[in-house]
C-alpha cells in the first residue's frame, strides 16, 4: 500500500516562509548587534548581498519594466531603513531599540494595505494585526517608557519602522508587477548594496579598510541571511495577504528576545514573556483565519 505525501500549497506555505524569514532577520540583527564596529559590518554585509546578487542577476529573468520604479524607490527606502537602524543601534539598547523598530510597522502596513493598495482585511485578520502588534508594543514597553535621553534614539527607531513600513508597501506591489519574485529580489539587493556602499566607499574607504577585518565572518554571514530573509518575504508578499504577512515578520522580535536571553544573557522578564504569548495568541488567530 503507497502512502502520498501530502505537500502544503503555497497558500499555506506562506505562513511557515515568513516566520523561517522572522527567524533569519533576528540572527542577522544579532550578529550585528554583536560586532562592536556597526557601520563596518553593515558595510561588509552589503558587500556580501551585492556580490550575492550579482550573480542572481546573471540567472534569474529580467523584472517588467512596470516594476523598476519600485525597485528604485524601494532600494533608496532600504537604504535610509540602514542608516536608521544604524542610529538607534548607536544610540540605544539592543533590546528596546529593535522592538520599537520592528513592531511600529504592521498597523502601519494594515492600515495603507486597505487604503493605498485596496486590500480587504477579515475581521480575524485584524484581530490577530491587532494581537500581535499590542504584543509588540508589550515588548518594546516592558523595560518602561523611555525617558528624555532616550529620545534621539527612540526617533531613530520609529523612524526606522516608518521606513520597513513603506519598502514592505513599496515591494509588495512592485513584486506582483515584476512577473518574476527571483529578478526582483537580485536587482532589488543589488540597487539597495551599491546605493549604500557607493557614499561610504567614497567617504570612508580608507578609513574603513582596516575595520572590515576587525568584523571577521560576522558581516558575510549577515549579509546572505538578510538576503535569504527578505527574499523570503517578498516570495510571500506575492502570494498572500500584505498586513497579515507584515505583522508576521514582526515575529523576530520573539526570537530576537530569544537570542538576548540565551546568547547574550539578557533578562527576559514576566513582562516580556507575557508580551510574547500575546504574539503567539495573535499568530494562532491569524492560523486560525487561514483554515
Amino acid at each position: 500500500m503507497s502512502v502520498a505525501l501530502a505537500l502544503p500549497t503555497e497558500a499555506a506555505a506562506v505562513p511557515i516562509v515568513v516566520l523561517i524569514a522572522a527567524l533569519l532577520h533576528a540572527v542577522w540583527n544579532a550578529l550585528a548587534h554583536g560586532a562592536g564596529d556597526k557601520t563596518a559590518v553593515f558595510t561588509l554585509m552589503n558587500a556580501t548581498t551585492a556580490g550575492c546578487a550579482a550573480v542572481m542577476v546573471c540567472c534569474t529573468t529580467l523584472p517588467n519594466a512596470a516594476a523598476w520604479p519600485y525597485i528604485a524607490t524601494s532600494a533608496w527606502l532600504q537604504v535610509a531603513y540602514q542608516l536608521l537602524l544604524l542610529q538607534a543601534y548607536r544610540l540605544g539598547d539592543f533590546g528596546q531599540m529593535y522592538p520599537i523598530a520592528r513592531g511600529t510597522s504592521p498597523l502601519l502596513v494594515a492600515l495603507a494595505s486597505t487604503t493605498v493598495l485596496g486590500q480587504p482585511m477579515p475581521a480575524w485578520n485584524a484581530v490577530g494585526v491587532l494581537v500581535i502588534s499590542l504584543g509588540l508594543a508589550g515588548l518594546a514597553l516592558a523595560d518602561g517608557m523611555p525617558g528624555r535621553a532616550q529620545l534621539p534614539a527612540l526617533a531613530a527607531a520609529l523612524g526606522t519602522g516608518v521606513m520597513i513600513a513603506s519598502y514592505t508597501l513599496v515591494d509588495a506591489a512592485g513584486v506582483r508587477k515584476s512577473d518574476t519574485v527571483a529578478g526582483y529580489v537580485a536587482w532589488l539587493f543589488l540597487s539597495q548594496s551599491l546605493a549604500f556602499l557607493l557614499p561610504v566607499c567614497l567617504t570612508r574607504g580608507r578609513s574603513l579598510t582596516g575595520r572590515l577585518r576587525a568584523v571577521g565572518w560576522r558581516g558575510p554571514a549577515g549579509g546572505v541571511l538578510s538576503l535569504l530573509a527578505y527574499g523570503l518575504v517578498v516570495w510571500a508578499q506575492a502570494r498572500g495577504n500584505v498586513p497579515t504577512i507584515a505583522a508576521l515578520r514582526e515575529t523576530s522580535i520573539v526570537f530576537a528576545a530569544l537570542i538576548g536571553l540565551l546568547v547574550f544573557r539578557e533578562s527576559f522578564g514576566h513582562r516580556r514573556l507575557t508580551a510574547s504569548a500575546a504574539v503567539l495568541t495573535g499568530i494562532a488567530v491569524l492560523e486560525l483565519a487561514h483554515t
